[in-house]
């Protein structure tokens, strides 16, 4: 394993250069103006892929053990050094916390996904450097591809359907309301679902280069292999684990879209802070996911030093808060993984409840959306997102998700138009 530099091109046009290579995963840091938005990897070529649909940790767990760990090269400066790259859905999170669904799975996608990676392309965004990491006989074809990236193709028309129009949505809605009067829940999260036939010969690489364009964000990811793939911008970390065992998870609740003019836009920013019922939703998520770290988290570590903070992306502002701990000793990512997931943002409190709800009152199943997205290093490091402002797609079919939590005080109205804010660069691809 060799880390050499090479001269520097955008992470969009190293993504046309490889877009027609099989199971490319790119982990994408497209927002502006974020701290976490400085390093972005392609990464090449998996050594192996694991298809996964039951027992999900473990099995990832001893898939990643069977294979050797290649040093880290002195000079290769990013967190993430080579391992395994991909995803865990929704539903098979779901399935595993024990909740059964009334729905068959989406066809042609996999429960989880993930490609062991030794040969990546690191981007420091801000001080504009491209290093290769792999073998030192993969440098000149990797050089050669990115001397000669081409364009990639203008999108086709997408026909998007609704399979909850809004008559619908309020029926649900009303529904869940009415499971929080009688106890069941606190708040529970409702999405809405639009598919599309997915046109011959679409290049997942072409959605996602225009919908990074459309709505930046810290967490994107393009993973493409071939039959079914994510083109994803999403602004909502999950997990990170350093390896010294610290943890950081950045749950997002909260929304208030976004003004054309600078001073309404801030007035909507400081209304969303101060907003009682955004702060009760995102404190409730709070403390469900301080209790899912307490699960794995050294007695006396968990603490919330980040609360109510107000982050900006392209289409909306989100109430984010933080909640930091150090795994237990003898624990791995998996481990984390494992009782964290689904997450609570895209589930409820109580988590189990909701998650009944959610099955009764939705359209279809989630397949990946609402799952997570991770690196996670052989060096027992990890970092991911929440699966959101994602699409997904198969052979045949793409899909577009968003939603919300409701609570008590939701108002059908707002929080469908809120939904509907966030799936809107979704949506308008392909227009």
């Amino acid at each position: 394993m060799i880390a050499a530099h090479l001269p520097f091109i955008s992470p969009e046009t190293a993504l046309a250069a490889f877009s027609d290579t099989p199971n490319l995963a790119f982990l994408d840091s497209a927002a502006d103006n974020d701290p976490r938005a400085r390093v972005s990897y392609l990464c090449l070529s998996p050594h192996a892929e694991l298809r996964l649909e039951a027992d999900p940790y473990a099995k990832l767990r001893d898939w990643m053990a069977g294979f050797d760990h290649p040093p880290r090269p002195a000079n290769w400066p990013f967190p993430f050094a080579g391992g395994a790259v991909g995803w865990i859905g929704y539903d098979l999170a779901r399935q595993t916390a024990g909740v059964p669904s009334r729905f068959t799975p989406m066809p042609g996608l996999p429960g989880g996904w993930f490609g062991l990676y030794k040969q990546i392309l690191g981007f420091d965004l801000a001080r504009r450097e491209l290093v290769y990491l792999g073998p030192a006989e993969g440098l000149a074809d990797v050089s050669a591809r990115l001397r000669n990236a081409p364009a990639l193709p203008p999108l086709p028309k997408l026909a998007w359907t609704a399979e909850m129009d809004r008559p619908l949505y309020r029926q649900r809605h009303e529904a869940l309301r009415a499971y929080i009067a009688a106890g069941d829940v606190y708040q529970a999260n409702l999405t809405l679902r639009f598919t599309a036939p997915r046109p011959p010969g679409l290049r997942l690489a072409a959605l996602h280069q225009a919908l990074r364009r459309l709505s930046p964000a810290p967490f994107g990811v393009c993973l493409d292999t071939g039959a079914f793939g994510l083109a994803c911008a999403s602004p909502e970390r999950f997990l990170r684990l350093r390896p010294d065992g610290q943890v950081e998870t950045r749950p997002i609740k909260g929304t208030i879209a976004r003004r054309a003019e600078p001073q309404a836009d801030a007035q909507a920013a400081a209304a969303l802070r101060a907003n009682p019922k955004e702060r009760a939703e995102n404190l409730m998520i709070t403390d469900l996911l301080r209790n899912d770290l307490g699960k794995v988290c050294e007695i006396g570590s968990v603490r919330v030093p980040e609360l109510w903070s107000v982050e900006s992306y392209a289409q909306a502002h989100h109430l984010v808060s933080a909640v930091t701990g150090r795994l237990r000793q003898g624990l791995d990512a998996f481990d984390l993984l494992a009782a964290t997931l689904p997450g609570g943002s895209i589930t409820g409190a109580p988590k189990h409840r909701a998650m009944e709800i959610i099955d009764e009152l939705e359209a279809g199943p989630r397949g990946a959306y609402c799952g997570a997205l991770a690196w996670i290093g052989f060096d027992g490091a990890m970092d991911s997102a929440i699966i959101i402002r994602t699409l997904t797609a198969t052979a045949d079919l793409l899909y577009a998700q968003a939603g919300g939590g409701i609570t008590w005080d939701s108002a059908w109205e707002s929080e469908y138009e809120e939904a509907m804010v966030k799936i809107s660069p979704l949506l308008a691809l392909g227009q």
